[in-house]
């Protein structure tokens, strides 16, 4: 994997349904070094902490490999990167095979994959789209968040090591689906293996505690 954009933002003001919204979704590529801090990177700040931040979503990670999909399925033109509210852009990055606490290493930070993302309407002002978040969810593309362990300065270009495995493999796409999919057969099997890791988010923790 590699780091192909970092993407950062200060809120700005969007009139949306005739009420004005305040959103840090508008990122856009930053040149040159970044720190990466305990809840964000430097030049970024998210607007609603209820939904967006904090320590265990201090960074969300989005995959470069996703754009075409969404690009055909919109029937629009190439999209620059950060188009997700990502800050990170990566290249093979797969949420398919990437797991709830797996360690990655870029630059000289260290982080831990602690959840999916979960789209609110936002997503859709970006898009000029209300149906994006369905869309979104649908498509089991999530991207993920992070936690940072070691701060530290990251460059686009970096390299995207996984340094460290989640004992229990449970999978970003796969805990999404057993949510968004519930199948009492199969889902609860993957809630427990996913309370059993650590690293999990508390709002995922308390999502998935609710449906146990």
């Amino acid at each position: 994997m590699k780091l192909l954009s970092i993407n950062a933002s200060l809120p700005v003001t969007v009139h949306n349904r005739g009420k004005n919204i305040s959103t840090g979704i508008y990122k856009e590529p930053v040149d040159g070094p970044v720190t990466v801090r305990t809840l964000n990177i430097d030049g970024d700040q998210q607007v609603d902490l209820k939904n967006h931040g904090g320590e265990f979503k201090a960074v969300y990670a989005y995959s470069y490999d996703h754009y075409p999909y969404w690009e055909a399925s919109l029937d629009i033109g190439k999209m620059p990167m950060g188009q997700f509210g990502e800050n990170l852009t990566i290249s093979a990055l797969d949420e398919s095979k990437s797991c709830i606490g797996d360690q990655l290493k870029i630059g000289s930070a260290i982080f831990v994959i602690t959840q999916p993302r979960v789209p609110c309407f936002k997503l859709g002002i970006r898009f000029d789209n209300p149906d994006m978040p369905r869309m979104f969810i649908k498509s089991g593309y999530t991207g993920f968040y992070l936690k940072v362990l070691e701060e530290g300065i990251i460059e686009a270009g970096d390299e995207v090591r996984v340094i460290g495995h989640s004992d229990t493999g449970v999978k970003v796409r796969e805990l999404f689906e057993a949510y968004y999919n519930f199948d009492p057969a199969l889902s609860h099997s993957i809630f427990e293996s996913a309370l059993a890791v650590p690293e999990l988010s508390p709002e995922w923790r308390k999502k998935i505690e609710a449906r146990c």
